[in-house]
């Protein structure tokens, strides 16, 4: 069983997290580690980026998004939850992609959430089935071109 541990990304690490790429099947369904960071650049009051880490390899990288306004027509409607989850082609069914999962939803509920948002790309390849065996279900919203899934914490 993987004694995997979160870390901050720091100048040490950022390369070890860019380096991690997904399986060549599913790279029309996550952005690259690197457009990630870009983005918490640029958005770090929302942006909660981590590098997921076993015996001191980088095996995974994942991106927490903190109390976003989600519908503007609703201003109460502030969510948080999972925006980016890569973990390495070589590393995949070993239980990381669980282990974070279960991270983002422990960081939010010690911030007083109670649910955790995802968004997925649908498909026969995309990454539905792996949210529902960990107790997703799809709320019938859509992001843009991915549908939201939600796990009540």
């Amino acid at each position: 069983m993987p004694s995997p541990r979160l870390e901050k990304i720091t100048t040490d690490n950022i390369a070890a997290a860019c380096a991690i790429t997904v399986r060549p099947d599913q790279k029309n369904l996550v952005e690259p580690v690197a457009r990630s960071l870009a983005e918490a650049y640029v958005q770090p009051d929302v942006a909660w980026p981590r590098l997921i880490v076993d015996g001191g390899q980088a095996v995974g990288f994942l991106m927490a998004f903190l109390d976003i306004q989600w519908r503007p027509e609703d201003p109460t409607d502030a969510r948080s939850g999972l925006w980016r989850l890569n973990i390495a082609a070589d590393q995949q069914g070993r239980g990381y992609g669980h282990f974070a999962v279960a991270a983002v939803a422990e960081e939010l509920r010690r911030r007083g959430a109670d649910r955790l948002i995802t968004t997925l790309v649908p498909g026969a390849h995309g990454p539905e089935r792996f949210y529902r065996r960990l107790g997703f279900r799809l709320t019938g919203e859509h992001s843009a071109d991915q549908v939201v899934g939600e796990l009540t914490l």
